[in-house]
């Protein structure tokens, strides 16, 4: 859970540890154990930017930008079927100015994908699918 809390905020922009606290309600300890988890399996850098006293910030690494897109998706899909009203805590602006909704589209057609427009065919020896693919 504080995992995608975490790269959530950072890719909005909330990069030091106080900021992350307050952001996600996890608990200092936890927060801990995540940043250090998220920093070791490469998805954010650990960078200095005080001495004295000596203070980290978080920056998302390559690997940690190509999460975004799958985290504005989580958060769309919560807005749907979370929300217990029309607000939602956050809206996104895309470049062009318009609000941003994120989807999921073929690369090939450009057409959206739905959970029934996906087909598996494992690849790996002893891999099979049993039943339909979630997309």
């Amino acid at each position: 859970k504080y995992s995608l809390l975490v790269m959530r905020e950072v890719s909005l922009g909330a990069t030091r540890f106080d900021q992350l606290v307050r952001n996600t309600g996890a608990p200092r300890d936890v927060l801990t154990t995540r940043l250090k988890r998220l920093v070791d399996v490469g998805v954010l850098d650990k960078v200095q930017y005080s001495e004295r006293p000596r203070r980290y910030e978080y920056r998302a690494t390559a690997a940690g930008l190509e999460l975004q897109p799958v985290l504005l998706t989580l958060m769309a899909w919560g807005d749907r079927h979370l929300q217990e009203s029309d607000a939602r805590p956050m809206v996104l602006e895309h470049t062009c100015g318009h609000e941003l909704v994120p989807q999921v589209v073929c690369r090939e057609c450009g057409r959206q994908v739905e959970h029934d427009t996906v087909t598996a065919h494992p690849q790996s020896p002893g891999w099979t699918v049993t039943g339909p693919v979630v997309a």
